[in-house]
């Protein structure tokens, strides 16, 4: 994939009205202990460590710490959605842990803020002695090494390419810190040949200080950054940039053959069901940025398109994305309005009304308001117990099904039940699409065996029902 820029927060994301949207470019990295959150990460250190302090002796200690465990998790999920407003699920976050904190609390720390939703832990390494802490961190860590980022504080010399040969092996990404401005793109090239020479795959991310670039220089340095880094190589990061400096660097990194310079952009559902082609500027992806909501451009207008201004159908940002060639976008969004469509039409797609699960929901969702008499839907949302009854019912025979046509079969019946029942709880596909990306980062995995009780009391409603 392209390579892109994305922010790093010395600041918190909330600092401004101008960063809160900033993470929508898909990738942001979070330094917890600044601004003014600090209490509420220590107490999620506290937490951590409390929990690597029970041993694994007796079933009643390692209850105590499955206890604490869900609890700094509970804790870290809080501080990123509630305190920080990042939506885990489709921002890949990168949190930035001391190794010292780490360390005291034996590798939980880590697995506390993947299991949260973070798809990166960032270890730094700060003077001396700072390889030998961090190293000894992700020891104890025990992460996958493609969830680690050792981040290189100090300025790039001879000594420091040999360290960054030795411990490849133990991370997938090395972060660099560029500290001049003359020297960036050459620095850049010079890693780059040298990490495609290791054995083992390592992505590698640069980190500009907005504030050491010059604004009319920062994005043609972007843009050659990007250049050397080919494909899926690695990022840069750009330390609390505005979002006109991200919008513009994000750009640099893209590719038009359009005579009027404008990026062909696809608008996609959380499920990622295409909504509509639109066309976007330089200036419109900067407009997005800073509002947090689908603005494009308009050929007819020859102007903004901030969608929804005027029919009310406007757009939640959660995401930015670059195709494969570089040359166009792809907006991730929530309609909004009175009724959820993007088109012109009323419909929510510009290809007409949307066919299997998403039609069902909308059909759902609409007997809600307007069920016609007779409806068994609505008898479903009126009775609770028969909802009940036909989901352990629907259930019981898909695990017993056995041909594909009635594997098929049961499974549109569970769907329709689990649909009603969600639509009656006001939850959509989109909010279960949310759930499956953000259980998806986690590290620390379930036994997974069934449950007796829930055994027991299906059985009981299977049996009444015979």
């Amino acid at each position: 994939m392209v390579c892109l820029p994305y922010p790093t927060f010395l600041k918190s994301p909330t600092s401004s009205p101008d960063a809160l949207s900033l993470s929508a470019v898909g990738r942001a990295r979070i330094h917890p202990e600044a601004g003014s959150y600090n209490d509420h990460y220590r107490q999620i250190v506290s937490k951590c460590i409390q929990q690597s302090q029970v041993p694994e002796d007796t079933k009643e200690n390692k209850q105590l710490r499955k206890k604490f465990m869900k609890q700094g998790v509970q804790l870290a999920s809080d501080f990123l959605s509630l305190q920080l407003k990042l939506d885990v699920s489709i921002t890949d976050v990168e949190i930035v842990l001391a190794s010292t904190n780490i360390v005291e609390s034996d590798g939980c720390l880590a697995c506390c803020f993947l299991d949260a939703g973070c798809q990166y832990i960032v270890v730094q390494v700060v003077g001396e002695e700072g390889l030998k802490r961090a190293l000894e961190a992700i020891d104890v860590s025990r992460l996958p090494r493609d969830r680690i980022v050792l981040d290189y504080q100090l300025p790039p010399n001879k000594e420091f390419v040999t360290q960054l040969t030795d411990v490849s092996l133990q991370v997938g990404t090395i972060c660099v810190k560029m500290h001049e401005e003359s020297t960036v793109s050459d620095d850049c090239s010079d890693l780059l040949e040298k990490i495609s020479k290791w054995e083992q795959k390592t992505k590698l991310v640069v980190q500009i200080g907005t504030d050491i670039v010059q604004s009319r220089l920062l994005n043609q340095i972007v843009a050659n950054i990007s250049k050397d880094m080919g494909e899926d190589k690695g990022s840069i990061a750009l330390v609390d940039p505005t979002a006109e400096q991200l919008g513009l660097a994000f750009a640099a990194c893209m590719k038009t053959d359009r005579e009027d310079g404008l990026y062909t952009t696809v608008v996609c559902t959380r499920s990622n069901e295409a909504l509509g082609l639109v066309y976007s500027s330089k200036e419109s992806i900067i407009a997005a940025l800073q509002c947090g909501r689908g603005v494009y451009y308009s050929r007819s207008r020859n102007a903004l398109w901030r969608k929804g201004d005027t029919s009310g159908h406007y757009q939640t940002l959660h995401r930015l994305d670059v195709d494969c060639d570089g040359d166009a976008l792809r907006f991730t969004v929530t309609q909004n309005g009175d009724v959820k469509a993007f088109c012109h039409l009323n419909t929510l797609t510009c290809w007409g009304e949307p066919r299997g699960v998403r039609h069902l929901e909308g059909t759902l969702q609409q007997r809600l308001v307007d069920a016609p008499a007779g409806s068994y839907t609505k008898r479903l949302f009126e009775d609770d117990t028969l909802l009940r009854d036909k989901l352990v019912e629907e259930a019981q025979e898909l695990s017993e099904a056995e041909s594909k046509k009635d594997i098929a079969g049961e499974l549109a019946d569970v769907l329709y039940f689990a649909m009603v029942r969600a639509a009656k709880a006001g939850v959509s596909i989109d909010d279960a699409v949310m759930e499956l990306d953000r259980r998806a980062k986690k590290v620390t995995r379930r036994k997974g065996d069934s449950k007796a009780f829930r055994i027991k009391a299906g059985e009981e409603i299977l049996g009444k029902k015979s």
